[in-house]
């Protein structure tokens, strides 16, 4: 309780603030019941950004595997991971997640369905909440891992895609450059599977957060790995930079595993080479590796058209 205390005022304190206000001036206030969640997890997003630049930083300067003279293209990463973590991603983890998941529960209800939940899937579940959040967490990734590997099998979709692989350095910072429109895909995939297994609202958002904490570590610019076991346990820095080098970027790949590199050990796509490989995909324009935020969604919107017109990413 205590150390969830400083969390609760900074959200009261940003409610009161910022939030309501802001509904007031919109005509919005029907969302006022929800605007304490939303602003909870927008620090809970600020406090993760916090700690992953406490973890990740350290590491990056004790031993990067790159040093860049102009570091330009990593601010723009930065304003993609504000946006996501503490901007958008509250908003629509909590917020539009939370509305689905009662409304879909009332349709359920009304027609004497009860709703799916893994615990009644698997009763033993009943009342052991940590080892049915790590279940929810090991499903969530395990469907990660699909729509990560098929946003590579489809041209199109790599068309988006591949702004986050176009940055040339990459740093924890880059687990949020994507184009808008492949976040969009990615978290309505992402919810639905979470419905199915009845994911409750309030850990919604915390399942998120934890596992976009391990998949900037994953991203960082530096030397490190986990040794034999630890590489088949956890996705470390040098599995991931792998899937991220020139020669795997477009539709064939390697190591597609967010947080866990169980799937790809199971599916035949790992890749546990020592090799920390150059990374960036070479087809991309330079707008999508150096551009500005709008640049870089502007060039994603290009080769989507490209590729719907040609058939190629």
């Amino acid at each position: 309780m205590q150390l969830a205390a400083p969390f609760d005022f900074a959200a009261g304190f940003l409610q009161e603030n910022v939030i309501l206000p802001l509904l007031y001036q919109t005509g919005l206030m029907q969302w006022e019941e929800w605007s304490f969640g939303w602003a909870l997890f927008a620090v809970y997003g600020a406090a993760q950004v916090l700690l992953a630049t406490a973890i990740c930083v350290p590491l990056e300067r004790l031993r990067p595997v790159e040093h860049w003279p102009d570091q330009q293209a990593v601010w723009v990463d930065m304003l993609y991971t504000m946006l996501s973590r503490v901007g958008l991603l509250p908003l629509v983890t909590f917020v539009l997640f939370a509305q689905i998941q009662m409304n879909l529960n009332g349709w359920l209800a009304d027609r004497d369905i009860v709703p799916p939940t893994l615990e009644g899937l698997v009763p033993w579940l009943l009342g052991r909440p940590v080892l049915t959040f790590l279940i929810y967490a090991i499903v969530l990734d395990f469907a990660e891992y699909w729509r990560h590997r098929l946003s590579h099998v489809f041209n199109w979709w790599y068309s988006l895609h591949a702004l986050h692989h176009a940055q040339r350095q990459m740093t924890f910072w880059s687990d949020d450059r994507n184009h808008i429109l492949d976040d969009l895909i990615g978290f309505v995939w992402f919810m639905v599977v979470a419905l199915l297994i009845g994911v409750p609202p309030m850990q919604f958002p915390m399942l998120v957060l934890l596992l976009r904490l391990l998949e900037s570590l994953s991203h960082a610019n530096t030397r490190l790995n986990f040794g034999w076991l630890g590489e088949r346990l956890l996705v470390s820095p040098r599995f991931h930079r792998a899937h991220h080098g020139m020669l795997a970027a477009g539709v064939t790949s390697v190591n597609y595993g967010a947080v866990l590199p169980w799937w790809d050990m199971m599916f035949g796509t790992a890749d546990f080479s020592a090799e920390y490989v150059t990374t960036g995909d070479p087809t991309a324009e330079e707008a999508m590796a150096t551009g500005s935020y709008i640049a870089q969604q502007s060039a994603g919107l290009r080769r989507l058209v490209r590729s719907l017109r040609t058939g190629e990413a």
